[in-house]
């Protein structure tokens, strides 16, 4: 509030310390860093549309600090987050912390134009980073395959995207969803997910073959556990 009241509209601020919490019959000190964004997503440039801050700007800040290992979300609520646009963070399989606008309760409370977006982390998992093993970059070139597909809308997203990393061979380099569509030419209460997969060997250029392989394997494993089937499919 005091940097609106000063004219700073974009705002990016974190905060470092311990907190304290009871834990049966100790008290627990964990180290925690809390972020805030507020504002025009970037700063004001002719080249780019004016935005303001979202959900998935903060993500991606959280995303590039625990780096090269995987964040993952899960829903949640929290009383200081807006009920659906909230997310708990996840790093190998244990939860950090959470991230999330804040609530409109608390909007009003602070008489503030526009919402900010929060994230709080556990530090002592980030702390703990394991050694990072690096490879030569590959000399074959790589091949993308774009997957739409459409399933129930109550799966989120994260959870296909898991069950497809588990399984995924080594030459699949990268899993990501790069769209989402809802609308004309789907059922009532189902989605579509555009993913992109990757895929690159070290040792010899991928046939079509070896990459059909690996995709038939993805559509069943996506088929299984969430009924998911090609959006092409009738």
């Amino acid at each position: 509030k005091q940097n609106l009241n000063r004219k700073q509209e974009r705002v990016r601020v974190f905060e470092i310390s311990r907190c304290f919490r009871r834990q049966a019959e100790r008290i627990d000190q964990p180290l925690r860093l809390g972020l805030l964004a507020y504002g025009p997503a970037a700063p004001m440039q002719w080249g780019t549309v004016a935005r303001r801050v979202d959900f998935f700007d903060l993500k991606g800040e959280v995303e590039a600090l625990v780096w090269p290992r995987r964040l993952s979300t899960e829903a949640t609520t929290h009383p200081a987050l807006h009920p659906g646009r909230s997310a708990r963070l996840v790093l190998d399989g244990q939860a950090i912390g959470w991230l999330g606008e804040l609530h409109p309760q608390w909007l009003r409370e602070f008489d503030l134009p526009g919402a900010p977006m929060l994230a709080e982390i556990d530090l002592g998992p980030l702390l703990a980073q394991p050694e990072v093993a690096v490879t030569p970059p590959s000399k074959f070139p790589p091949v993308r395959r774009d997957l739409a597909l459409v399933l129930d809308e109550n799966v989120p997203a994260e959870a296909l995207l898991g069950a497809l990393r588990q399984l995924r061979p080594a030459v699949v380099t990268e899993i990501s969803l790069f769209d989402v569509y809802r609308g004309q030419g789907l059922s009532s209460g189902k989605k579509s997910l555009a993913i992109l997969v990757l895929m690159q060997d070290t040792q010899k250029t991928l046939t079509d073959l070896d990459v059909d392989a690996i995709i038939e394997e993805m559509l069943a494993v996506a088929a299984k556990q969430f009924h998911a089937k090609l959006r092409t499919q009738d």
